[in-house]
C-alpha cells in the first residue's frame, strides 16, 4: 500500500519482510488457485515465530493496513491473499506427537504432511485431507473430512484446542474450559474469521490397515453406476467411505464424450475380503473397465489416495444430499457433464460426491460451528482452465458451472461446504453456516470487534 513504510515492521520482526519484486514474494504470496494470481499484497512477513504474528498485527492496525494470514494458500477463493499485508506461517511447522495420550500438537504453518510425519511413529491418526500441502489448521476451521472421516469425524471433532493470535495481538488458549465460545467457533467456524491460529492440537486414535479401491466404467454405465453407489454407502459401515465421479476432460464435444467416464474411489478399515462385499451391488450394476483393490497399510493408502490435479485455474460449487439422488437428479447431472464446454486442463469438469454421514452426523448441529451434520454426501461441481484458453471459453466453463448448480437445486439441500468456500455464493450465511451463524457473529464482535480480520464472506461482513 503506497505510503506505507514496510522497513519499520521488518525491523520489529525476526522474519523476513518481502515486497513485490524481491526473491521470497512470490513464494509467500502462491495461490493454488491461480485463477487469482494477479492478487498482490503490498507485502508478505514469514513470520519466525508467534512473537512475530504479534508485532505484525499491532503494527498493521497502528498502520491502517489490512491483514490476512496464509499458509497453504489452498483458499478457493484466493482469501489467503490480499492487497495490504499476507502473514505468511509456513515457518510454524513445528508438530509433535504423544503416543501415550494420543494428543497431537501442530504450529500453526503444520501442512497435513507434517501432521502425518509426526503420527505415523505411533500408528495413530485422525482425520484430515486428502492433499499433503494443505494447512492443517485452515482445514479443521473450515471442517475437514477425508475417506476417514465417517470413521474418525471431522478435522475440526478432533481438535481439543487451539492457541489463537486476537486482533490487538494478545494470545488466547480455547479449548472446552478457557475461551469456549472461541473454541466452538473454531471447530467448523471458517478459516480468518476470529484471530491467527498459531497452534492447534488434535486427539488421534489407533489406526489399523485399510483396503483401498479405485474403479472406472464406461460412460453408458454411469446412471447404473450412480444408483448402485449410492444406496451402497447409504448401507454401508461407518468404516467405508467413497468418492463417486462424473468427469471429462478434453476440447471439442467429441473428445468431450469420448472423455466421460465414471470413477469410485475410497477405503474401507478391514479387509478386501469384506471391502468386497460391500462393493458389490455396484460392481454387479456394471463391469467396470478398470479395477484395483488392495490391501495396504494406512500409510500406504494415504499415498495411494493422494489428491492429484493439474492446478492452474478452476472455480467450483458446492452442495449436500440427505438421501440418494433420484433418476431425475442423476439424469440431470449427466446431462450437464455432457455438456462440459471443454478447456485445455487437464482436470476437466464434472460433479464428485464424497460420502459423509457415520461419525460426522453422530454430533450435534449446534456442539460445533459445523453445522451440516445431516448429510449422505457432498457435492462437489467444478470446471478448470488454462492460459491457453480463450476469454469466451472461460466464460463458457463459469456459465456451464452455474447452470449446473442451478441445475441440481431442486435435488440438493441448498447449504454449501465453507471450506469450498465460493465467491459467487449469495446465500453464504445461510448455506455455510445455517443456525449457527447468529452465535459466530456474536463470537466475532467479541474477539474482533473492529473487523481487523475481514474478507468478502467474513462472519459479520
Amino acid at each position: 500500500m503506497a505510503g506505507v513504510d514496510y522497513s519499520r515492521l521488518a525491523g520489529e520482526v525476526e522474519g523476513r519482510v518481502f515486497l513485490p519484486g524481491s526473491p521470497g514474494f512470490r513464494v509467500g504470496s502462491h495461490l493454488f488457485n491461480t485463477r487469482y494470481k494477479h492478487r498482490t499484497p503490498a507485502a508478505v512477513l514469514t513470520a519466525a515465530h508467534t512473537a512475530d504474528v504479534q508485532r505484525a498485527l499491532v503494527w498493521a492496525r497502528e498502520q491502517g493496513v489490512p491483514v490476512v494470514a496464509r499458509n497453504g494458500g489452498h483458499s478457493f477463493a484466493g482469501y489467503s491473499v490480499n492487497d495490504g499485508l499476507v502473514i505468511d506461517l509456513s515457518r510454524l511447522t513445528q508438530t509433535r506427537a504423544d503416543g501415550s495420550t494420543g494428543l497431537v500438537v501442530a504450529g500453526g504453518g503444520a501442512k497435513i504432511s507434517h501432521v502425518y510425519d509426526a503420527m505415523q511413529p505411533y500408528e495413530m491418526v485422525f482425520s484430515t485431507g486428502t492433499s499433503p500441502t494443505v494447512g492443517v489448521a485452515g482445514l479443521a476451521l473450515g471442517g475437514g473430512a477425508a475417506f476417514a472421516a465417517r470413521r474418525y469425524g471431522l478435522t475440526a471433532d478432533a481438535l481439543v484446542e487451539t492457541t489463537v493470535v486476537l486482533a490487538d495481538g494478545s494470545l488466547a488458549v480455547a479449548n472446552e474450559r478457557e475461551n469456549p465460545d472461541l473454541f466452538w467457533a473454531c471447530k467448523g467456524g471458517g478459516g480468518g474469521n476470529f484471530g491467527i491460529n498459531v497452534s492447534l492440537t488434535f486427539q488421534a486414535h489407533p489406526v489399523p490397515d485399510v483396503t483401498t479401491f479405485h474403479l472406472t466404467w464406461k460412460w453408458s454405465d454411469a446412471a447404473a453406476v450412480l444408483e448402485a453407489g449410492q444406496h451402497m454407502v447409504r448401507r454401508a459401515p461407518d468404516d467405508f467411505a467413497a468418492r463417486l465421479g462424473v468427469w471429462t476432460h478434453g476440447t471439442g464435444p467429441g473428445a468431450i464424450r469420448d472423455n466421460a467416464e465414471v470413477t469410485l474411489q475410497g477405503q474401507y478399515f478391514g479387509p478386501a475380503s469384506e471391502c468386497l462385499q460391500i462393493l458389490d451391488p455396484v460392481l454387479a450394476a456394471a463391469t467396470p473397465v478398470s479395477r484395483d483393490v488392495a490391501e495396504r497399510t494406512f500409510w500406504e493408502a494415504n499415498k495411494y489416495m493422494v489428491h492429484a490435479t493439474s492446478g492452474d485455474q478452476f472455480a467450483l460449487r458446492s452442495n449436500y444430499i440427505r438421501e440418494p439422488l433420484s433418476g431425475d437428479g442423476v439424469e440431470t447431472m449427466l446431462s450437464w457433464v455432457e455438456r462440459w464446454p471443454g478447456s485445455h486442463n487437464a482436470d476437466g469438469g464434472g460433479v464428485g460426491l464424497f460420502s459423509w454421514g457415520g461419525a460426522i452426523n453422530r454430533v450435534a448441529p449446534d456442539a460445533t460451528a459445523f453445522v451440516h451434520r445431516d448429510t449422505l454426501f457432498l457435492v462437489s461441481m467444478d470446471t478448470s482452465w488454462t492460459d491457453d484458453d480463450d476469454p469466451g471459453l472461460i466464460a463458457a466453463n463459469l456459465d456451464w458451472l452455474d447452470g449446473l448448480h442451478a441445475g441440481m437445486a431442486p435435488h440438493v439441500t441448498g447449504s454449501a461446504y465453507q471450506n469450498f468456500v465460493d465467491p459467487h455464493l449469495t446465500n453464504w450465511r445461510e448455506a455455510y453456516y445455517g443456525a449457527n451463524y447468529g452465535r459466530l457473529v456474536q463470537v466475532k464482535q467479541k474477539y474482533d470487534p473492529e473487523g481487523v480480520f475481514s474478507f468478502d464472506q467474513a462472519v459479520g461482513s
